[in-house]
């Protein structure tokens, strides 16, 4: 029986294995999976790609796996194979746990366990059908590789020492509403009455909106019988999956990064091949469009990294690609005014130098903002005129200027080399910027200001 369903979408709704979703190149199935993927699943993965959709596969912002070109004749077989492959990818509410959950050295608590009895008790629930499409969860169990930077409506962090768990709603770490500490034991049970709560205020709410409308309060006092008094979590540096980490059975994980978040699946069967050969148990995929490869010998991970590298993948924390967030544009995405994927490339290579760790370059199809909802120091988007630039702000908000696409790539070199003769000593990219100004900025971007 396969796994594809007529059934209308909402608006705004995620692209599930069992809803894919309509784009420019066909519809898009995304998967979530927080278990390693045997090497022969994931190359099995890759030839189903090729052959019920276009060959392009992508690892999103949040760690899931979208495979584009689907249509509705290849849809459901496609759904069938996965399924078949027992790689753990299910639909209903999303919950993603940290990537090293069950492996990392220094890991605080197995998030998989909480995650599983979760999906199982949202799954015999009667309100997640109910919640918003978009409502997520993030468990975060403690290892190097956290969450603090993925949004999400309900956050579980574990504290080992206090055998509990941090809970907080709608955000990041940083933003989030921190709500208090339960126990392990009432993990499950807290996150059911929280979420239950957020279903009562309908399908167009989030956390963020009720706790910006309401207050934390009303959510609090549902699990007010179960909460520990204990401070917040302290904040954590920010993580980076590309390199290397160590795990708890000796052997590592490499992190390597696909550039712009997209690569053919030939790339990854590449990839697929070397790491057999390095001994390598199988893949992860890791928030920040990354791939993680499981269970290497030490001395394994640099040429593994070398012919992951070849092979067009993002290797080095220092690559500028890392650093601008690129939609699918046109023609890819219907929506999108500019083909945000093909200057992409072009923009980190005139304008490397911009790149230099301290900002991230969004590169919008539309003002919808899909790939970075939220701000950057530097936004283009694609509108009818061409290109508009916002500085320190969101794919949403209106342009101080605009240019032609095809400008676009020499625009920003340019703005590139003013920052680097106009930059002072140890100043970064981001700071430079930020003190020339936004109509500077705008002018050294190469247009007159948008009325």
């Amino acid at each position: 029986m396969n796994a594809l369903t007529n059934a209308p979408r909402r608006r705004g709704a995620c692209p599930g294995l069992s809803t894919p979703m309509q784009t420019g190149d066909g519809l898009l199935a995304r998967l979530l999976t927080g278990a390693t993927i045997g090497l022969d699943a994931a190359a099995a993965l890759c030839a189903a790609a090729r052959q019920h959709g276009n060959g392009i596969i992508e690892i999103t912002a949040r760690g899931s796996i979208q495979i584009r070109g689907l249509t509705g004749a290849s849809a459901p077989a496609f759904a069938d194979t996965v399924a078949a492959l027992d790689i753990g990818a299910v639909d209903g509410v999303p919950i993603l746990t940290d990537p090293l959950a069950g492996l990392a050295r220094a890991a605080m608590i197995d998030a998989h366990e909480l995650a599983g009895a979760l999906r199982q008790r949202l799954a015999a629930s009667t309100f997640a059908d109910t919640l918003g499409p978009k409502v997520s969860v993030v468990i975060d169990g403690g290892s190097a590789l956290h969450l603090d930077a993925v949004r999400s409506d309900l956050r579980l962090r574990a504290n080992a020492e206090l055998s509990g768990w941090h809970v907080a709603l709608g955000g990041d770490a940083a933003s989030a509403a921190p709500i208090g500490l339960v126990a392990s034991a009432d993990a499950v049970e807290t996150a059911m009455r929280l979420t239950a709560t957020l279903a009562q205020h309908g399908p167009q709410m989030r956390a963020r909106d009720v706790v910006l409308r309401y207050g934390p309060g009303g959510f609090r006092s549902v699990i007010a019988d179960l909460l520990i008094e204990a401070p917040d979590p302290v904040p954590r540096p920010p993580s980076c999956p590309v390199g290397t980490h160590p795990l708890r059975d000796g052997r590592g994980a490499l992190g390597i990064g696909l550039a712009f978040g997209h690569t053919g699946a030939d790339a990854i069967e590449g990839l697929i091949a070397a790491a057999a050969r390095a001994g390598a148990s199988g893949l992860r995929t890791a928030p920040g469009r990354a791939l993680l490869v499981i269970g290497l010998a030490t001395d394994a991970s640099v040429a593994l990294a070398a012919q992951a590298e070849a092979l067009g993948f993002i290797t080095r924390r220092d690559d500028p690609r890392r650093h601008i967030v690129a939609c699918a544009g046109a023609p890819i995405c219907a929506a999108a005014e500019i083909p945000a994927r093909t200057l992409a490339p072009l923009i980190s290579s005139a304008a490397a130098s911009l790149f230099d760790g301290s900002l991230t370059l969004h590169l919008s199809g539309c003002p919808k903002g899909c790939a970075h909802p939220g701000a950057c120091a530097l936004t283009i988007v694609g509108n009818q005129n061409g290109c508009g630039l916002v500085v320190d702000g969101s794919a949403r908000q209106h342009p101080g200027t605009t240019i032609a696409a095809a400008a676009l790539p020499d625009a920003l070199a340019a703005m590139a080399r003013e920052i680097t003769r106009g930059g002072r000593p140890g100043e970064t990219s981001a700071a430079t910027l930020a003190r020339l100004g936004a109509a500077k900025v705008a002018t050294i971007f190469g247009a007159s200001p948008n009325v």
